[in-house]
């Protein structure tokens, strides 16, 4: 019960990832909101199942007055906002997929930007009044390490290595206007993390990625809700401004 009491809002709460973080921050005692354009039902049962408080919006984090309204109805329900996840993003649809220069689509490329860091950007911005007026809070941005290298193929995808490399950037950039109000904000990075097959490739001792992983096994939802619970607990007070790569060292940093 490490975020006992604490009101944590997560993005992209949809997902199996989004579903992770959220069910392990109300393990851990956080009454948790529930953030994303789309409904989340499995993730909403997975938290009501363990007894957790829970609030469900529909949040279109690339509307300013969607945002403000998801921080407006958090603190009307639960009296005050002590945590924020940015796990919304795009990394698959539409134009998506590694691709040259030359051919990616504009329209994905306006899309990718619009959520995966205008969506942190404006999430950030409809939360922070509420922290400064409580005296504190704790942000954690999801970027990626995919900027900390060339791309592992022919093709770049850069449409979306360049927004999780911005959401590094926005973490630092802001971490010192943040921190004269007791706000820390942090980005998580996290490698590859599998959707169902991770089991099953730990049990056959594969890997699921490039063999120079360090740690030899591709991540699983419990390696990234783990330091998210870290960045929220008072273990963290006096860290912020950072990036932490969870991948089995595949990138550093």
């Amino acid at each position: 019960m490490r975020l006992k009491d604490k009101v944590c809002i997560v993005t992209g709460t949809s997902g199996y990832i989004g579903q992770a973080y959220a069910t392990r921050l109300a393990q851990e005692g956080a009454k948790v909101v529930l953030a994303d354009v789309v409904e989340s039902p499995q993730t909403l049962s997975a938290v009501e199942k363990i007894g957790g408080e829970v609030l469900d919006l529909r949040v279109d984090v690339t509307s300013e007055e969607s945002t403000k309204e998801m921080a407006r109805r958090t603190v009307e329900r639960f009296g005050r906002i002590d945590c924020l996840l940015n796990n919304a993003g795009i990394i698959r649809g539409p134009g998506m997929g590694s691709r040259a220069i030359e051919e990616v689509d504009l329209a994905a490329f306006d899309r990718v930007l619009a959520v995966n860091i205008k969506g942190v950007f404006l999430c950030i911005r409809a939360v922070v009044p509420y922290m400064k007026q409580q005296g504190g809070g704790k942000i954690i941005n999801i970027s990626s390490g995919t900027w900390l290298h060339p791309s592992r193929g022919r093709l770049s995808n850069p449409h979306y290595v360049a927004s999780k490399a911005a959401v590094a950037g926005l973490t630092r950039a802001i971490c010192k206007e943040l921190g004269q109000y007791n706000i820390n904000v942090n980005c998580l990075a996290p490698g590859a993390t599998p959707h169902d097959q991770a089991d099953e490739i730990l049990a056959a001792g594969l890997r699921f990625d490039d063999e120079e992983r360090p740690l030899g096994r591709p991540g699983v939802p419990d390696d990234l809700t783990g330091t998210a619970v870290f960045l929220f607990s008072e273990d963290s007070d006096f860290i912020t401004g950072q990036m932490i790569l969870v991948n089995g060292g595949m990138e550093t940093w």
